[in-house]
């Protein structure tokens, strides 16, 4: 690897040709500048040749300063013909007669050849040092900008950004080997790298295009080669170029160790769901199943024949348990797929009224002679929805309704047009949430204080919130302590044209 990536920013821009004219134009103006001092001290106004030598190192110190080396290197050898032929005797040839004027002579010429290269030599090494504090500045503003990367983002993809912004790369592509993406930035397009980087990073060589300008390099953490980085016209010390690539190791483990944490964040959450689902699920099939077995024990350990209208109450009392059995196994179920994220919807375009409809048939036998009313305008818009899925939510807000208000109360329901949806609510009069709880209703398993003595899994409302957010809506509570609960969510509105 040599020192820079293009050690020159200047040598590095632009083509051949015009740089050859930049370097004529220079030379040429140097040379008028060496005939404009020759002709005025040698014509307009005589001076001595101490005087003249003097002016035209000045000079050539000018020209090294403002150009470089090979200009004021070729000035040098222009003055000291003119300072032999027009200010040394003999004047008007290039002979010298007296040998202390060859002295001088070879003075001069070494003066001003030694004084242009130490002027050339400040200028490029104050150059060097501006583009060594540049690239500090950018090193820097980079890592904080990696620091400050959002980690719920693609954290290469950002990286990739950062550089080129930080970089002003026209053209960047950053290859993360371990998840096999290529991430492009740049206002330019960057086609055909994809094999280099790959190549740069399972070899860990370097690459360089002296044509195109681009330089691929491998990235490392350790020794171990982790991806590749591919920049377009960037010019960097070797040093900042090492100091770059350590900062993109650095944040693409970053990503590594984030997505390390996730992982084990999922699987604890998980395994968290597993046993609190377990413990719900056996804590709440305790008391059906007990009611079964006693009953059937009953039953079957019985000599005398049973009353059928005992019998009839037995059977009711199996029933509402199996009944009770089956809801609790398809919230369990409906909870594993929406957190295994094997939630899916069967949209389709249904009148809101026929699905508040459907889910009082489905809780008949839960609503204990409760009267139900339904307000919902026939003109309502139709909606886009997954009409299993959204019953159920009915279903399950009419079952709080029933639990959580006096035996005897009316249930009222209703759907009403909003700015964004059709909005359907399910209203009861019971004792009210208290406003510290309203917040928290929807989370799984939560069993609020008045929860206590009644029958659920604490399961219902949670997966109610997760059905309706598929849809890319809403659900939410209004209650007021003494005065009942309003639960609402919801639909949206089927767009035009996807009815028959």
């Amino acid at each position: 690897m040599t020192n820079s990536i293009g050690s020159d920013r200047h040598a590095g821009s632009g083509s051949f040709l015009p740089k050859a004219r930049r370097l004529a134009l220079r030379l040429v103006f140097a040379l008028i500048l060496v005939g404009g001092i020759t002709f005025v001290f040698a014509r307009v106004i005589r001076v001595n040749a101490t005087s003249a030598g003097f002016f035209y190192l000045v000079a050539i110190l000018m020209i090294a300063t403002a150009w470089g080396l090979a200009e004021s290197t070729v000035a040098s050898v222009v003055a000291m013909l003119c300072f032999n032929y027009f200010f040394l005797p003999p004047l008007g040839t290039l002979t010298v007669a007296d040998p202390e004027n060859w002295v001088a002579l070879f003075v001069f010429l070494v003066t001003a050849l030694t004084a242009s290269q130490l002027s050339a030599r400040l200028k490029r090494q104050t150059r060097e040092a501006l583009d060594r504090q540049q690239e500090l500045e950018r090193l820097y503003a980079l890592s904080r900008a990696i620091q400050l990367i959002d980690a719920t983002q693609p954290i290469a993809k950002q990286i990739a950004h950062q550089i080129a912004h930080t970089f002003e790369c026209p053209a960047l592509a950053l290859y993360d080997r371990k998840s096999g993406e290529i991430y492009f930035s740049g206002p330019e397009s960057f086609t055909g790298i994809e094999a280099r980087l790959r190549e740069s990073a399972i070899q860990s060589t370097v690459q360089r295009d002296d044509a195109e300008k681009i330089l691929v390099a491998p990235i490392r953490l350790g020794r171990e080669p982790i991806g590749s980085l591919a920049v377009r016209d960037v010019f960097l010390s070797e040093a900042a170029l090492q100091s770059l690539l350590n900062l993109v190791a650095v944040g693409l483990e970053r990503q590594r160790a984030q997505e390390a944490v996730n992982q084990a964040q999922v699987v604890q959450e998980s395994e968290q769901l597993k046993s609190t689902l377990l413990d719900a699920i056996a804590h709440e099939f305790k008391t059906p199943l007990t009611s079964i077995k006693a009953i059937t024990t009953d039953l079957l350990s019985s000599s005398e024949e049973v009353n059928p209208q005992r019998l009839h109450g037995l059977l009711a009392i199996v029933d509402e348990g199996a009944d009770r059995l089956s809801r609790l196994v398809t919230e369990a179920i409906q909870l594993a797929r929406i957190e295994g994220g094997k939630f899916q919807l069967n949209r389709e375009v249904h009148f809101p009224s026929s699905l508040l409809s459907a889910a009082v048939r489905q809780t008949k036998s839960l609503t204990d002679g409760r009267e139900l009313k339904i307000e919902a305008a026939d003109d309502l818009p139709l909606v886009l929805v997954d009409a299993d899925l959204i019953q159920m939510v009915i279903a399950q807000l009419i079952d709080n309704a029933v639990k959580y208000s006096p035996p005897g109360s009316p249930i009222l329901m209703g759907a009403t047009a909003g700015e964004a949806g059709v909005i359907v609510h399910v209203t009861d009069r019971g004792p009210g949430i208290p406003e510290d709880e309203q917040s928290r209703i929807f989370d799984r398993f939560y069993r609020g204080s008045r929860e206590q003595n009644l029958k659920g899994s604490g399961m219902g409302l949670a997966i109610a919130r997760e059905i309706i957010r598929a849809h890319g809506q809403e659900i939410w509570v209004s209650s007021t302590p003494g005065s009942g609960s309003d639960f609402c969510f919801s639909l949206p509105i089927a767009p035009p044209g996807s009815v028959g």
